[in-house]
């Protein structure tokens, strides 16, 4: 026993030698480390390459000349073409299927996309379909048949102010960056060039160029959103789309029918200086409700022709514009609370956005145009009701519509979302087809 106790000795001592260093390990692995060691493995770096054409070098009218394009090649002085490359990000949600979720930013134009995963693995992509509305896209992986990892999803409704978020992404390229920050606000939305995205996360985790697409993820190890985008000029002001609404964009798409548009059936105008007065509002802004179809979403709701909705969920209406933006935004089937202004007093209501649907379309038509179609490969006029904005506009049957507003018509799905996306317009710009010459012309309604 005695000539046993100096070696006993010897590995008790280095047995409480490493148990600091072990205790200090186990106490770094903070709930952040454990949440981006289960979501990290199924982020995906995503490089979008597309073609480009730009002119040659600007050298002057004198070394334009086709003798010099001749003597220096093709591209001197002419157009080139060129791949340009996009990064962003991407979360996979379904390893088994390969499917990949992200933003239709990230892949918008792509002619070939790459995915490179945490395990250094580069798998080609293709593309399942996207919703630029949404800003929502969805890929899948060519894996040859091997299952992936993929994240599990949360549930957004139940986000708490000021819980932990952390974004995991690619920002400049830097591949599976990590950010933390807290959830600093939800229902947010944000104006962009053709409308505004609503009911958007805000937080303060660094969201940077590159981010766009991959997860914001909460203590749990959950996708609670996905990273979109950051307030030009500002810092630690990001947006991400919540994950429930992500996924039901998703289930439409995988669907393979499209994103339904979501509508309440009524239609508004803007609010002008007298109308802001009766209402007592400190300056013109809300849409004014004009009409309510029945049995509608909004009618079920309680709303009423000469209501002003000045707000949806927690954002302002200024405008018809924006309402419609937020509306185009808005999955069929999550309600929406709307502020509403009844005479001088204030309410809100709750309406649950139907389908606007190919008959809707085709009653919309009806009822605001005053324009009955025929819808195959073309849209054909086969009616037009007098007194109407269509008989006004002087339509007639056999008359083909080309173009409504800025979307040609090829069949049913171009023209539903054509009305869908004119329906409140008091003006809409027509390319009409009449005994085979084509001419636009501008269609006035009250």
């Amino acid at each position: 026993m005695r000539r046993l106790f100096p070696f006993s000795f010897c590995v008790l001592a280095l047995v409480c030698a490493a148990t600091p260093a072990l205790a200090g390990r186990e106490a770094r692995v903070t709930p952040v480390v454990t949440a981006v060691r289960a979501v990290a493995p199924a982020v995906v770096n995503i490089t979008a390459a597309r073609t480009v054409e730009r002119r040659g070098p600007a050298m002057g009218p004198f070394f334009n000349d086709e003798f010099f394009r001749q003597f220096f090649g093709p591209g001197f002085g002419g157009p080139q073409r060129e791949t340009q490359e996009s990064l962003g990000s991407g979360v996979i949600i379904d390893g088994a299927k390969g499917l990949v979720l992200t933003n239709a930013h990230v892949i918008a134009g792509g002619a070939s996309i790459k995915a490179r995963l945490l395990d250094g693995r580069v798998l080609d992509a293709s593309l399942v379909g996207s919703d630029p509305d949404f800003d929502v896209a969805v890929l899948r992986l060519k894996t040859g048949g091997k299952n992936l990892p993929q994240a599990t999803m949360g549930d957004s409704s139940d986000i708490m102010i000021g819980e932990t978020a952390i974004a995991i992404g690619n920002p400049f390229g830097y591949t599976n960056t990590v950010t933390t920050g807290v959830i600093s606000a939800v229902g947010r939305s944000l104006k962009h060039e053709g409308g505004a995205y609503a009911n958007l996360i805000q937080t303060d985790a660094a969201i940077n160029p590159g981010n766009s697409g991959g997860p914001l993820v909460n203590l749990a190890g959950e996708v609670i959103g996905i990273n979109m985008a950051i307030q030009a000029g500002a810092e630690g002001i990001g947006f991400a789309i919540p994950i429930n609404k992500a996924r039901r964009v998703v289930e439409q798409i995988v669907g393979g029918h499209g994103v339904t548009p979501a509508w309440l059936g009524l239609s508004g105008q803007d609010v002008d200086a007298r109308l802001a007065r009766y209402f007592e509002l400190d300056r013109p802004r809300g849409m004014l409700v004009t009409e309510v179809a029945e049995g509608s979403a909004a009618a079920k709701a309680g709303l009423r022709r000469g209501d002003l909705i000045t707000a949806v969920g927690n954002t302002d209406i200024d405008d018809k514009d924006q309402y419609l933006g937020i509306l185009r935004t808005s999955p069929v089937g999550d309600a929406l609370s709307l502020t509403v202004r009844r005479g001088k007093g204030e309410t809100r209501l709750s309406a649950v956005p139907t389908a606007f649907t190919d008959k809707e379309a085709v009653a919309v038509a009806g009822q605001r145009w005053g324009l009955s179609v025929s819808v195959g490969k073309g849209v054909t006029v086969t009616g037009v009701t007098p007194g109407s904005p269509a008989a006004k506009l002087g339509l007639r049957p056999g008359d083909v519509l080309v173009q409504i507003g800025g979307e040609k018509l090829a069949g049913q799905k171009e023209f539903t979302r054509a009305v869908y996306l004119s329906r409140m317009n008091r003006q809409v710009i027509m390319l009409i087809e009449r005994g085979g010459r084509g001419y636009y012309a501008r269609m006035g309604v009250v």
